[in-house]
C-alpha cells in the first residue's frame, strides 16, 4: 500500500494478509462496521478522534454564487455541512521525516 490510492478492497486484503487468523468476510464486516460507525457519528454532527491519527468532524459551508463551468452561467449553490480530516500529530511527523 504504497503510493497512489488505496481502495477499500485493497485495505481489506491486507488486513486479510497481515491477520489469516480472521475470514476476510469478518474482517469485511469491522471496516464496514468502522465506517458506518465514523459516518454516523457525523451525521449526528460529532467528531471522530483516532490519536495519533488524526480527527474527523464536519464543517459548514455558507451558501454561495457558483458557476457552471459547461455554459459560464451563475448558480445557486446551497449551504451544506462538508467532512473535514485534521492529521494528528504523530501523522504529521511520519510524513515530514
Amino acid at each position: 500500500m504504497s503510493g497512489g490510492a488505496v481502495i477499500r478492497s485493497e485495505l481489506v486484503q491486507k488486513l486479510c494478509d497481515d491477520h489469516p487468523d480472521l475470514t476476510g468476510k469478518e474482517i469485511e464486516r469491522v471496516v464496514s462496521a468502522f465506517f458506518e460507525s465514523v459516518v454516523d457519528q457525523l451525521q449526528a454532527g460529532g467528531r471522530v478522534e483516532l490519536r495519533g491519527f488524526g480527527a474527523f468532524s464536519t464543517r459548514d459551508r455558507d451558501a454561495r454564487k457558483g458557476r457552471n463551468p459547461r455554459t459560464g452561467d451563475s448558480v445557486d449553490v446551497d449551504a451544506k455541512r462538508v467532512p473535514y480530516f485534521k492529521p494528528g500529530k504523530e501523522m504529521r511527523e511520519r510524513l515530514n521525516v
